[in-house]
């Protein structure tokens, strides 16, 4: 028999060509990349001064839809891009007055911490109960930006966004870690509803098991923050006080202020001195206690004679205890101190600032840094040293715990004053070195976040504003404008009871980093054993 090959014809009907493949033209492939950076940006805009915290919602609904079912490599890069979109325009004042370079090399770094979360999150898209796995790696991201490196960086918490929502109630339950959960959980369910009801409609059928995450995972945080409303009260447990926070402005913005110091603090004594005149001519209450801000006494009073003299002076003409923060130099080593002043006795206790500012008060590698450029190293001459113990001053019966400036950024600080016994706390800072940029009020809704997470009031003492006083509710009471000499008198609720997040303390944020190793590991197996399975290997 002969046997004769197909003719080409022939062969093409046998086996018929693979349709090719449609080629994606660059703009659609740029589209989840557009996307991403864009979702950071919505992000952004739900952070302080606006009240638009909502967004945020949205924000991590469109991130999860650009990340579900992509790649490590690609979620990497994703996730930077949306990094990228959130901190470029947050932090934008750290280049206030040093330019552009540290600012975008803060953010670079920065964002590589959300482009790994990202990669995490594309990971666990594909599990059952895809929003709790993504929102709990979101919080163990953060957790470990706040502590790496150089003693972590916490700024642009979620939680951090969210002083003017309806979550914030959840603060006092776990502190920011739970708070920033709920918001980040609510977002990623968003996702999930949307696609539920896409699919829905397509086929006409409805998949119980993924419905009931998606709703769930919004439900469950907005109960949850209705339900923590409890926890947030202004009663005064522990009686009143009255307090007065002192602004005293400064001659100019910029880094050049340090340059004027002494009129600082004549500044910030002129404006006790003017209360004091109202409070003998009846206009004004008699304040219990004054608080001062950082940096009102760089002059160091233990070694000047005359700044001694003067704040000596504000103390007895105003007959309370001033809290002065100062630059103090001991043993040749530089604090950035808080000084509780008796208007008696004079100077009788001290805080020393214990999470001191990197590239700002002090400088991390710094003989690298001047072997690059010696003028980096000029911007910080000489490095401020830690304190090791919490500062909780006794000022006329009232217990003050002392935040100074960044270190409300921290967890750990805040906590550690008022388990130390602290019935009210006081955020003193110095934020003129950032001019008028959104640093300010980026702050202040911290210390919003930090008078609800642990049921206190919160006083902000700022060189040039915006200074603050803060009911246990997050309210604000009473606040100065910028760049103006102010003086903020108000009676305020002590408190002594706990809230679980003060309580708790750690054990929220190392709940929901186990969830999160747990959501990753398992997404990392069930990759292992589909790859097998490809593979026919048992």
């Amino acid at each position: 028999m002969t046997v004769t090959a197909p003719s080409a014809d022939e062969s093409d009907q046998l086996e018929p060509r693979s349709a090719p493949v449609p080629r994606v033209s660059w703009p659609v492939r740029l589209v989840p990349a557009a996307a991403a950076a864009l979702s950071g940006v919505l992000l952004y805009v739900s952070f302080p001064p606006r009240t638009l915290w909502w967004l945020a919602l949205p924000a991590f609904a469109c991130f999860g839809a650009v990340l579900r079912g992509r790649s490590w490599k690609a979620a990497l890069g994703l996730g930077y891009l949306f990094g990228l979109g959130f901190l470029l325009p947050l932090l934008v004042w750290t280049g206030v007055e040093v330019g552009p370079g540290p600012w975008l090399a803060l953010v670079a770094a920065e964002a590589v911490f959300v482009a790994l979360v990202g990669a995490g999150i594309a990971a666990v898209s594909k599990l059952p109960g895809r929003p709790l796995w993504a929102a709990a790696l979101w919080i163990a991201g953060e957790a470990v930006r706040a502590r790496v490196p150089f003693h972590g960086f916490p700024w642009g918490k979620i939680a951090f966004g969210q002083a003017d929502g309806v979550f914030l109630p959840l603060a006092a339950v776990g502190g920011t870690p739970v708070l920033g959960f709920a918001v980040v959980l609510c977002g990623f369910g968003l996702h999930e509803v949307v696609r539920v009801v896409l699919e829905t409609r397509r086929t006409r059928s409805v998949r119980r098991a993924a419905a009931a995450v998606a709703v769930l995972s919004v439900a469950v945080p907005v109960v949850g923050a209705l339900a923590a409303r409890s926890l947030v009260s202004d009663e005064a447990e522990d009686g009143t006080t009255t307090v007065a926070v002192i602004q005293g402005n400064v001659p100019r913005s910029g880094l050049e202020f340090n340059a004027q110091r002494r009129a600082v603090l004549d500044y910030h004594v002129k404006e006790t001195l003017r209360l004091a005149a109202e409070v003998k001519a009846g206009r004004t209450p008699r304040p219990d206690l004054v608080l001062w801000p950082e940096n009102s006494s760089d002059v160091d009073p233990f070694a000047n004679a005359d700044a001694y003299t003067v704040i000596d002076q504000a103390a007895k003409a105003i007959g309370a205890p001033i809290s002065v923060g100062g630059v103090v130099e001991r043993r040749g080593r530089l604090y950035n101190e808080q000084i509780l002043w008796d208007p008696v006795k004079g100077p009788t206790d001290t805080y020393d600032k214990r999470q001191v500012q990197p590239f700002g008060e002090y400088l991390p590698m710094r003989s690298l840094l001047g072997a690059i450029n010696k003028n980096w190293t000029t911007m910080v001459r000489q490095d401020f040293s830690r304190g090791t113990e919490p500062g909780v001053f006794s000022m006329n019966g009232a217990r003050v715990g002392l935040v100074t400036c960044y270190e409300a950024a921290f967890d750990w600080a805040v906590r550690s004053e008022v388990t130390d016994g602290a019935q009210l706390i006081s955020v003193p800072s110095n934020n003129a070195t950032f001019d008028r940029s959104e640093m300010t009020y980026q702050q202040l809704a911290m210390s919003r976040v930090r008078a609800v997470e642990h049921s206190r009031t919160v006083t902000v003492p700022v060189t040039s504003g915006v200074s603050a006083v803060i009911m246990p509710d997050g309210r604000i009471t009473r606040r100065t404008g910028m760049f103006v000499p102010a003086v903020l008198v108000q009676k305020v609720p002590l408190r002594s009871s706990e809230t679980p997040a003060t309580r708790l303390g750690i054990l929220p944020e190392l709940a929901l980093v186990l969830i999160a190793a747990g959501g990753l590991g398992w997404a990392v197996a069930a990759g292992v054993r589909g790859r097998r399975a490809a593979d026919g290997q048992p």
